[in-house]
């Protein structure tokens, strides 16, 4: 997918109401305090440049899993508490959606002024698109402005629904995934190298097979590579393995050798006998992994060979730890890979989820060009789909 839209710097939002899709979807502890403003912070230079430009700005976004009815512990109110405190000014907060608060101060804000709406997911319509609901969120507002990436993959009302009744553009943050990952996967800095880790291979059938067509080298490890071991015949003892995944593997295997493309899958293992952060642990070739066994993480040749080829890559793609990373003793493999990539000069992604904590914990967040917002959405971009919150909005 290429995508070429138009950017909030393509509109005039002077004295507009503007309504923004964001992602704060931000964690609590049990007080409801938010246990990091991170995604808060990041749709800050969106609703900035829209404030000093004069728009009257509409935020709306989800926040956990309420299903449909209004729960207090889901409210969006210390998100506004923290907007508040980051972008210096008072920012009103409705006490629901579409209703009577909404409207009122919709109609009350004034050039510069921000509010934010209450969790769309209060209304089971949001998740369902329906047409009605979006059209009353909608005339809420004269412009739309999408800037959550993280839901872009979901065609909800508040992420594309409201696109068929306002002029509709993207955000800094959504500008910014559509062109580094893009640029990534359309026209790449070469070798380009993809890493994919992870349970299972079913998550990344699509990912696969998209990749195979544009990448020269695809290293596969987690627990995911067990079903490729397999698949070429190997011994892989209790280890994760998809039985109704083998043809596919053997299928891939022979699409990267057909495409010329080096398939690099992991040669040993860390191998544990049980699942468990304090199990007995060796290190065994991966197709020769005993009954009783199962491999936890990437072994040390594998890692070496991984790391030669990150060292030699103009651009990385990584999506999945290749261990148990959230055992200590099983997150050697998945810290290494981390490492090589935070220490290349390649122009480096990382495709949001376990893989960008692995990034974060480990302190190599500034060396990488680039840590997706969006776990399920960057996912599904590498796949070559179309994203609905994306695909809705106007083109340049």
């Amino acid at each position: 997918m290429t995508y070429n839209k138009k950017s909030i710097e393509d509109i005039n939002p002077q004295g507009k109401r503007v309504l923004v899709r964001c992602d704060f979807n931000v964690p609590q502890d049990e007080n409801g305090n938010i246990t990091s403003e991170k995604r808060i912070v990041a749709s800050l230079p969106t609703i900035k440049y829209l404030l000093s430009k004069g728009a009257r700005v509409i935020l709306c976004s989800h926040l956990g899993r309420p299903k449909g009815e209004i729960n207090p512990k889901y409210s969006l109110k210390p998100v506004a508490e923290c907007l508040s405190k980051h972008l210096g000014i008072g920012v009103k907060m409705a006490e629901d959606v579409i209703g009577s608060s909404a409207k009122a101060i919709a109609g009350s804000l004034k050039d510069g002024e921000a509010m934010l709406l209450e969790n769309v997911r209060f209304h089971k319509e949001e998740e369902k698109n329906d047409p009605e609901f979006a059209r009353e969120l909608a005339s809420l507002a004269e412009l739309y402005v999408n800037d959550a990436f993280g839901a872009a993959h979901r065609a909800h009302a508040s992420t594309a629904g409201v696109a068929a009744y306002l002029p509709a553009v993207c955000g800094y943050l959504i500008q910014k995934e559509i062109s580094i990952m893009g640029e990534a996967l359309n026209n790449p800095k070469r070798p380009f190298v993809a890493i994919l880790g992870g349970a299972k291979v079913s998550d990344k059938l699509g990912v696969i097979n998209n990749l195979l067509e544009k990448v020269d080298a695809l290293i596969i490890g987690g627990g995911m590579a067990y079903t490729f071991v397999k698949a070429q015949g190997g011994k892989i003892g209790n280890s994760l393995c998809e039985e109704d995944k083998l043809d596919y593997a053997r299928d891939m295997i022979k699409k990267a050798a057909d495409k010329g493309v080096k398939l690099l899958i992991s040669s040993d293992a860390v191998v544990a006998d049980k699942f468990s952060a304090d199990a007995e642990k060796k290190v065994t070739d991966v197709g020769e992994i005993p009954d009783g066994w199962m491999g936890l993480d990437i072994g040390p040749e594998t890692v070496s060979t991984f790391t030669e080829a990150v060292r030699g890559a103009g651009t990385v793609v990584w999506n999945g730890p290749m261990g148990v990373f959230e055992f200590e003793r099983f997150a050697e493999g998945t810290k290494a890979i981390a490492a090589a990539i935070a220490e290349s000069d390649a122009i480096s992604i990382i495709g949001g989820g376990d893989s960008a904590s692995a990034v974060k914990k480990l302190g190599f967040e500034g060396r990488i060009t680039h840590i997706s917002t969006g776990g399920g959405a960057s996912l599904e971009f590498l796949e070559g789909l179309e994203l609905p919150g994306i695909a809705c909005l106007e083109d340049k």
